[in-house]
């Protein structure tokens, strides 16, 4: 009998939930097959099978929250499935007989007296019977203090371990009760509904990064005029050309990475007390999806065209929509942009993406009378533009003047597309 466990999921991620069993008790599987899908916080990964047999015991239900190294279910190897109770005696007859084995092998050791438990490093004293009864009750061997004089634990130990753990479990249900007993009650209807594990993880990590970075907003506006003409003029010979559609997002992009070029502080981490200035212009992009925001990583976007990050901006909110992330999609980055405009905001104050010490977000265009440099008004489509920065590294000086370097790259999009 094997046990299938949770492998290592990725760099900072320990721990998961169950999200749906991809099998259920008495199917066949063959070693690699996916039969779990775990909700992590970033992104749901797929478990698979470490061996090939039969699946006879799924340990944890969906829902449960489980960590690296947990047995989830286990699989006979065999093929037959459950064994028959019969099965089972041969394997209660033969631990008596290694329990036997292993005493006369302690009678045979000095009566003089010994470390009350096995020393750091060493393995426990048990016998397999009792290892067994462990495994069973989830009980960690090396946790218990022995009553036997020379270290070595039993079963009844364990049983005592066991029970101490029931009782433990039951002052935290106790507790957790209390708690749920201070929630507000309602006198017309409500519904109570768990929040998923990515969803608390954005919101910890969001009160995370208002309380570790000294965060300050400062606003501008773009007038729209001359990227929407040039967008209206390039559009089909572009998407004709690469077979994809010319956004603002790559104007965006192009804008933001020149302005990180001339200001490098808010393309830099703080790492203890060093500041980390990166030389790369991996550039998140914020993505809503129905499970909650996350934020794809568009790297070296420097290099790339503006067919380019347009077709990986694309690409990469498909699979966020889909749920087919990878790790390596979602990690690092050195500056995230976030659109709210899509959805009607007109005005907010993006929360950083720490460790990032800078974000920009974009809001909806809207038409509004503008005065022009020769005192005559027009109407212009006009966008308000935030940029949320750590003011532990940046000053307000150079928050506004990187600001103003996006707000004038959009504003002349001639310029930006010779420069690249």
């Amino acid at each position: 009998m094997k046990e299938i466990i949770v492998p290592e999921l990725a760099e900072s991620i320990t721990e998961g939930t169950v999200a749906e069993w991809l099998v259920k008790e008495g199917d066949q599987v063959e070693k690699g097959d996916p039969v779990v899908e775990l909700e992590t916080d970033k992104v749901n990964v797929e478990v698979n099978a470490d061996h090939s047999g039969v699946i006879t015991e799924l340990l944890v239900e969906e829902g449960a929250d489980v960590e690296v190294g947990d047995a989830i279910a286990k699989v006979d190897e065999s093929g037959e499935g459950a064994a028959p109770a019969s099965d089972d005696k041969p394997e209660e007859t033969e631990e008596p007989k290694e329990e036997v084995k292993e005493d006369k092998k302690e009678e045979k050791q000095p009566t003089t007296k010994e470390e009350p438990a096995a020393a750091d490093g060493e393995q426990p004293v048990a016998s397999p019977a009792t290892r067994k009864r462990a495994r069973e009750l989830g009980i960690d061997l090396s946790e218990i203090k022995p009553k036997d004089p020379v270290g070595r634990i039993s079963r009844e130990d364990v049983e005592a371990a066991a029970k101490a753990k029931v009782d433990e479990g039951k002052k935290q249900s106790a507790k957790k009760e209390d708690k749920s007993a201070e929630k507000t009650e309602f006198e017309k209807p409500v519904e109570r509904v768990k929040m998923s594990r990515r969803r608390q993880t954005i919101a910890k990590r969001l009160v995370e990064a208002q309380h570790n970075s000294a965060m300050l907003t400062t606003f501008n506006e773009v007038d729209m005029t001359n990227i929407m003409n040039l967008r209206s003029e390039r559009k089909e010979e572009f998407e004709k050309k690469h077979g994809i559609k010319l956004g603002f997002m790559s104007f965006f992009t192009k804008a933001v990475i020149g302005a990180l070029k001339e200001f490098p502080l808010l393309n830099a981490e703080i790492q203890g007390d060093e500041i980390v200035q990166k030389q790369f212009y991996d550039i998140g992009m914020a993505v809503s999806t129905e499970e909650g925001l996350v934020v794809p990583v568009v790297r070296d976007a420097d290099r790339l065209s503006f067919a380019g990050i347009e077709g990986e901006i694309m690409e990469l909110a498909k699979k966020a929509r889909d749920g087919k992330l990878t790790m390596g999609e979602l990690q690092g980055g050195s500056f995230t942009i976030t659109n709210g405009g899509i959805f009607g905001s007109m005005l907010s104050t993006p929360i950083l993406n720490t460790p990032q010490v800078g974000i920009l977000g974009l809001h909806k265009i809207e038409k509004r009378a503008v005065v022009m440099p020769d005192d005559s008004i027009e109407v212009r489509p006009m966008m308000y533009l935030a940029l949320s920065y750590d003011h532990r590294i940046v000053d307000g000086r150079e928050a506004v003047q990187f600001l103003v370097r996006v707000k004038e790259m959009i504003e002349d999009p001639y310029d930006l597309l010779l420069e690249g």
